[in-house]
């Protein structure tokens, strides 16, 4: 009954601070850089790193096995590699600009893992002797992790060819007045 409650309120507070953290980079966003809210992003994914991890721990603690035998398990791991990958450009002193795509990936993901369509899902059952292996745990948290890392880099894409297309309009429309008369004629 800890167990659970602990999770519960672990999966909440990880919620609750990625969404404050979406709120704050749409503010900077928005008005600017506040001086204040500088370096808040960062610390509330670190904030939100060791929530999911007290849970992923919390889970493998009360199941007895590693926490990826089901999707809740598997999206609440995929939200936390989101968190690992936003985390490391921040320890090594760079900008960070992968949060733009972490951030709300984490948020997306976590928000699907905890909405009300898995409540079902989130219970947790004992496994059948095939997936008890030690082969399969390093297997699928390997291939979770590959696919955050594979989201991030497909999403960063999406966003570079979105800011580019948008760029080629804008220097399309200013350099050639004949586009401009044909269109608004």
């Amino acid at each position: 009954m800890i167990f659970s409650t602990l999770e519960h309120i672990l999966t909440h507070i990880s919620f609750s601070v990625v969404s404050i953290v979406i709120t704050i980079h749409l503010i900077t966003l928005l008005v600017g850089e506040i001086v204040g809210l500088y370096d808040s992003p960062e610390k509330g994914m670190i904030a939100t790193f060791f929530c999911i991890t007290g849970l992923l721990v919390t889970r493998w603690i009360y199941l007895g096995h590693f926490p990826l035998s089901d999707l809740y398990e598997s999206l609440i791991f995929l939200s936390w590699s989101f968190s690992i990958i936003h985390i490391v450009p921040y320890f090594k002193k760079h900008k960070n600009n992968l949060s733009a795509i972490t951030a709300p990936s984490a948020i997306f993901t976590q928000g699907f893992a905890t909405s009300g369509l898995l409540t079902e899902m989130s219970q947790s059952e004992i496994l059948v002797p095939a997936l008890q292996s030690q082969w399969l745990m390093m297997h699928v948290s390997m291939m979770v992790l590959g696919y955050a890392a594979l989201l991030c880099g497909s999403l960063l894409s999406v966003a570079l060819l979105v800011i580019t297309f948008r760029q080629e309009i804008r220097i399309l429309f200013t350099k050639n007045h004949f586009f401009k008369k044909v269109i608004f004629l």
